[in-house]
């Protein structure tokens, strides 16, 4: 009789041991993969959550699996483009797991996978580019980096959602060199606007000598506005225009003179 209450409460102590072991709440974030005696299985409650599962002590393992995205910086990477240049690249992928029992049975360590194969894929993908579509098409690469990702990972049940370039390190020669090129690019597009504005004016002009060629009077009224323009100012000299028919017959009379 003396060891009844040592056996009471050492049945106690089993069964809050047991209940701590069999008891599990998942947050809404999260799902259980459960193994039981090493085959996949389903908690006696709740299945594989969310909210309150239970599971058999000692017989089965829970494996806890967050299916909140993942912001995951890729570290940079030597790349050589397509038209042999060395560059830095890094990048940021997000991810999230969409199949908590493929992430764990297919992949030993899908975050580290995910981490490696972002790598490997940036090196490939960004290699076969050129540096003009480097620094241009960032978009593209994107969502190219993206599409080759997700379909690398779809087995692990891992949903690659956006890949982003995030930095493009050059070496400080290459940077000289690009900076002289945009410069030279600025200058020829000065140079073309320049050459097209004075192309349109000479057409404006060669208009409005056509203008004028078949309307006298309208010479006459540039004469006389040009009087005004410039006796708008303190000059001291006045200009009085001559149309060009008062002189047309001295004009005549020297062509004659030099025939003979």
């Amino acid at each position: 009789m003396e060891f009844a209450p040592l056996g009471l409460l050492l049945v106690a102590i089993l069964v809050v041991v047991a209940g701590k072991l069999s008891i599990n709440v998942l947050p809404e974030y999260e799902r259980a993969v459960i193994f039981r005696l090493g085959r996949i299985a389903r908690g006696l409650y709740g299945g594989n959550g969310p909210g309150l599962i239970l599971i058999v002590p000692f017989i089965d393992r829970v494996v806890r699996v967050s299916l909140r995205t993942v912001a995951m910086d890729v570290p940079p990477q030597d790349i050589i483009t397509r038209d042999n240049v060395s560059v830095k690249v890094n990048a940021v992928i997000y991810f999230r797991v969409v199949d908590q029992q493929r992430a764990i049975i297919q992949i030993q360590d899908y975050l580290h996978a995910t981490s490696m194969m972002a790598q490997t894929t940036l090196r490939s993908v960004l290699g076969q580019s050129q540096l003009d579509d480097l620094l241009s098409k960032r978009e593209e690469i994107n969502s190219k980096l993206q599409l080759i990702l997700d379909q690398q990972t779809e087995p692990w049940g891992v949903k690659v959602s956006a890949v982003e370039v995030k930095n493009v390190d050059l070496a400080q020669e290459m940077q000289r060199v690009i900076a002289k090129q945009a410069e030279a690019e600025r200058e020829r597009r000065s140079k073309v606007i320049h050459a097209q504005g004075e192309f349109e004016a000479s057409q404006r002009l060669a208009d409005a000598a056509d203008v004028i060629s078949r309307n006298p009077a309208a010479l006459q009224l540039r004469y006389l506005q040009t009087l005004v323009e410039i006796s708008a100012g303190n000059n001291s000299t006045t200009i009085f225009p001559i149309p060009i028919d008062t002189l047309a017959p001295f004009f005549k009379h020297r062509d004659n003179t030099a025939a003979p």
